[in-house]
């Protein structure tokens, strides 16, 4: 079983079914599967990120990570995300600028953002007065709650 940082996910079992066991890591950075839903997944931490890779690949999604702003708009440039899953906080590029810039890069691409921070309300409002909404997830998040948000799209 993989452990999770309890930062980023609520492990208490609420869905009744506890901690999540995970299959063999099937890497991502081979080339998309087809018919399976892409989602590019950036933070700063490199344990988050490998734990939604993780988890997302599990379920069944084709994910690839990357460590800030800048790497994850040259992978959407290879990789084409159906998802970008993102931290608001993150050095060199926030979320919120990565977000727009994806959005106006590849519009259809649907964009979920993430924090556990408070303040974070003036990072939002400058993609809003540029004309852009994102939609944000408070961590900690449950982890079959992500999959179910990502699955609703």
């Amino acid at each position: 079983m993989v452990e999770m940082p309890s930062s980023l996910f609520d492990l208490s079992g609420e869905s009744g079914k506890g901690p999540i066991p995970f299959p063999g890591r099937r890497e991502s950075s081979a080339g998309p599967q087809h018919g399976r839903p892409k989602v590019l997944v950036v933070d700063d931490e490199k344990l988050i990120v490998d734990t939604i890779v993780e988890i997302l690949t599990g379920a069944g999604f084709d994910v690839i990570g990357a460590a800030d702003g800048w790497a994850a708009l040259d992978t959407a440039a290879r990789f084409h995300p159906d998802y970008l899953l993102s931290d608001v906080l993150m050095p060199k590029m926030n979320g919120v600028e990565l977000a727009v810039a994806m959005r106006k890069m590849y519009p259809t691409t649907k964009v979920f953002l993430f924090t556990g921070q408070a303040g974070i309300s003036e990072i939002l409002l400058r993609g809003q007065q540029q004309g852009y909404q994102f939609e944000l997830i408070a961590k900690p998040i449950h982890p079959l709650k992500l999959i179910e948000r990502l699955k609703e799209e």
